[in-house]
């Protein structure tokens, strides 16, 4: 299987790769089967982080044994020091390891948490601390502003970078990818569906391959998922033209301001489950599932008309989703 160099790390990462954020769908048992099927297949890299819930927990249960057949990344929210130092710690426990790879300072969203993390006190002193330790081997960056990526680039202080790509969001294009090719830095491409909403995993893929990037890590929770994902990579060949039609349709389709599913808008104040909202709105509209999903969405504890528009989820949403007004239409047509 194609593996490609991780920018300045050295690494050599297999250029689909598995992303730990569905592991939390899957229950403990479930999980096992998903990631031994990612290694059987020659997967050698995966991304997950301490706010995925217990995906951390999942890798150690389940291929800590497997430990050298492959590159480990994670990564932590906290802008502090002493928070980031607890993380990582948690992380090489939880995972049931001595090394992690990669480690990264996850969704950097505002000014204030990228110069909290640069300042003296900040994550980035403990990241440098644990690689001195020989805890982590690298530090990278990862989030959704092109901005504010772009300049954790120009620090010179981060190896690598992740941000969403995929046929509806190409803004990387313009100046982080650019750049992070420029410097040697290693390119992560996170979202390669569109968090899901891209329901042809080989064209997205394909479509991605094409780039001059490292590894795209779509999220698996499923066998299939591997499988699917994998065909993309070694049945590789360039888009045709119908091809490229086809994408732009869906892209134009699902439209730029779309749920991801990152789950970053989470926990709701009122205990919604705001992206299960929204994939039930776009399987009721899009899909025309007028019948089934009416039924699924009424079994849910909490629902889009609970929704207090207290506003905290749209605080949290790294690509400034109008969730409010969205729930609004979710409750229009489902209650």
């Amino acid at each position: 299987m194609e593996k490609r160099v991780l920018g300045r790390t050295g690494l050599e990462v297999t250029a689909i790769a598995f992303g730990g954020l569905p592991m939390q769908r899957c229950t403990l048992a479930e999980a096992g089967p998903v990631l031994n099927a990612a290694l059987d297949a020659g997967i050698n890299f995966i991304d997950t982080a301490r706010a995925y819930t217990d995906s951390e927990e999942k890798i150690g249960c389940h291929v800590s044994s497997r430990r050298k057949e492959y590159y480990l990344a994670s990564k932590s929210m906290a802008r502090d020091r002493a928070g980031m130092a607890r993380d990582i710690d948690i992380s090489l426990a939880t995972m049931k390891t001595d090394y992690i790879d990669l480690y990264q300072v996850h969704n950097v969203k505002t000014r204030p948490d990228f110069e909290k993390v640069l300042s003296p006190g900040g994550a980035l002193e403990a990241l440098q601390e644990a690689q001195k330790a020989g805890k982590i081997g690298h530090i990278g960056i990862t989030g959704h502003s092109m901005d504010l990526l772009v300049e954790g680039l120009k620090t010179g202080l981060f190896s690598t970078v992740q941000a969403p790509f995929n046929c509806i969001e190409s803004q990387a294009e313009q100046e982080l990818f650019p750049l992070a090719r420029k410097e040697n830095i290693g390119i992560i491409v996170m979202k390669p569906l569109g968090g899901g909403q891209i329901d042809n995993p080989d064209l997205a893929l394909r479509y991605i391959l094409e780039h001059d990037i490292t590894t795209a890590i779509p999220g698996m929770d499923e066998v299939r998922h591997v499988e699917e994902n994998l065909a993309a990579l070694k049945n590789y060949r360039p888009l045709s033209a119908a091809e490229r039609e086809e994408l732009k349709r869906l892209a134009a389709e699902i439209g730029a301001n779309f749920c991801r599913r990152c789950g970053y808008c989470l926990p709701c104040t009122a205990g919604i489950d705001i992206p299960t909202m929204f994939i039930f709105h776009l399987q009721y509209t899009r899909y025309n599932m007028k019948t089934a999903i009416p039924g699924r969405y009424a079994t849910l504890p909490a629902k889009a008309s609970d929704c207090t528009e207290c506003g905290a989820c749209e605080s949290r949403c790294p690509y400034d989703i109008p969730i409010r007004e969205r729930m609004k239409k979710v409750a229009a047509d489902l209650g």
